[in-house]
């Protein structure tokens, strides 16, 4: 007899399937709670191996930052960009202020 293996849907580029937050926490729960393979979860969702495999690996990192959604970044990601920022502005404001002051001070001598 011959085995017979399910057929997965592939989409091509383009066609990407979006899951949101909710989703993805439930499937991971799902996934840690069964204790078993995660390819059988993955089989009953209708989702690949991999995409589980790597939510769970996300949410075991940091479950409260995990998934903050399509194209933004966790809190403490975010809040370190926003500081990066500030520097890189004061900086200039500090540079602009020296040349100011040097400006200002040759004029005095």
């Amino acid at each position: 007899m011959k085995k017979q293996t399910k057929k997965r849907k592939f989409y091509p580029m383009g066609k990407r399937r979006k899951f949101d937050t909710e989703f993805k926490k439930e499937a991971v729960q799902l996934a840690l709670s069964r204790g078993g393979p995660i390819r059988e979860v993955a089989e009953g969702l209708g989702i690949r191996e991999n995409i589980l495999g790597r939510w769970v690996r996300e949410y075991r990192q940091d479950a409260d930052q995990a998934f903050p959604g399509n194209g933004r970044l966790k809190p403490d990601d975010e809040e370190l960009r926003l500081l990066r920022k500030e520097n890189a502005e004061l900086k200039v404001e500090n540079a602009i202020l020296k040349k100011v002051t040097a400006i200002f001070s040759k004029g005095q001598k």
